[in-house]
């Protein structure tokens, strides 16, 4: 550890027991995905939301468990909008029309006549639209992965693009996986908050990559052709951890208190965006540190010999259709 921090580390020799780490953690969310399966929000899946005001403190549970005891298969949560409090009640299915609407606002006036819960707007979503709607935020991601590719290449076009740019989208894949698996674990179903912490990681993320790759690069001038490739990607690796793991520091000690108040609050619908999004933080500064460049560089390694073989092989060739002629 001490070495870690002070400079000294050997990425690329330890490379192996990274990729062994996020390989197990990979598995350990596949298991949890096989076992639980992926909960869709009403947003994914369609359904109804419907949001009520209230005063005092509401009991979620009982709340929830007096729906689903009068035929309502209701998800119940805490939220907040416009800086008020909120119950969010997600009943999947068609449309509730006007009987089963009254019967929800029965139930309410009779068991929690002292939270005075107050009908504050309602959505429906059909089944179609909502598959829709995850189809087209999935594309989008998509997008967003193809456009990455295409800056890194071209801003780091001199020290192989292509082939670090292919890394960066790896890990960004990476973290992606692990915020997923996130979800799953700590059973949060799959809403909105999903595609924006995602597009949240790819920026955090890829702007931790794009720090180590301009270190190389400028290292690249300044040490010359007299150092290695290797040598070169583990000096610049050492020079950025400090940066990255204060940039890392800082942000995930602002989400864990919101996640904190978000957890005492009840707030599930601001838990549901600051836990994935607080583990995709961790998981964007491992891969860039751990992951990404060090299997950069044995890509790198291997094109830059197979050019100079190429380049050997095509200098023979012409040294023996010389000696053909003479």
């Amino acid at each position: 550890m001490k070495n870690w921090w002070n400079g000294n580390f050997d990425y690329l020799k330890s490379r192996k027991i990274c990729w062994y780490i996020s390989l197990g953690l990979i598995l350990v969310g596949i298991l949890f995905n096989v076992i639980f399966g992926t909960s869709l929000d009403v947003t994914f899946r369609g359904g109804n939301e419907l949001q009520y005001t209230y005063t005092g403190e509401v009991d979620v549970n009982k709340l929830s468990s007096d729906l689903n005891a009068a035929g309502f298969k209701a998800t119940v949560r805490k939220a907040e909008s416009a800086n008020t409090p909120v119950i969010k009640i997600s009943i999947p299915g068609d449309a509730l029309d006007q009987a089963q609407k009254a019967a929800i606002s029965k139930l309410f006036d009779t068991n929690f006549k002292d939270n005075k819960l107050t009908d504050a707007g309602s959505q429906s979503l059909s089944p179609t639209m909502g598959t829709l709607f995850l189809w087209k935020c999935l594309v989008a991601l998509a997008i967003a992965a193809v456009f990455l590719l295409a800056y890194v290449g071209i801003r780091f076009r001199k020290i192989g693009g292509i082939t670090a740019a292919c890394c960066a989208v790896a890990a960004l894949f990476h973290d992606m996986v692990i915020v997923y698996f996130t979800f799953v674990i700590f059973r949060i179903p799959l809403n909105d908050n999903f595609v924006a912490v995602l597009l949240a990681i790819l920026g955090y993320s890829l702007n931790s990559t794009i720090v180590i790759f301009d270190r190389i690069r400028e290292n690249r001038k300044i040490l010359g052709k007299n150092t290695t490739l290797p040598e070169i990607v583990n000096i610049s690796l050492n020079q950025s951890v400090r940066r990255n793991v204060s940039t890392t520091v800082t942000t995930v000690a602002a989400m864990s208190a919101v996640a904190v108040v978000a957890l005492v609050m009840h707030l599930d619908s601001v838990v549901s965006f600051a836990v994935p999004l607080l583990f995709g933080l961790l998981s964007g500064f491992y891969s860039s540190q751990f992951l990404c460049t060090p299997t950069w560089v044995l890509w790198a390694v291997k094109d830059e010999e197979r050019k100079a073989l190429k380049a050997k092989t095509k200098k023979t060739a012409k040294k023996s259709v010389k000696k053909i002629k003479k």
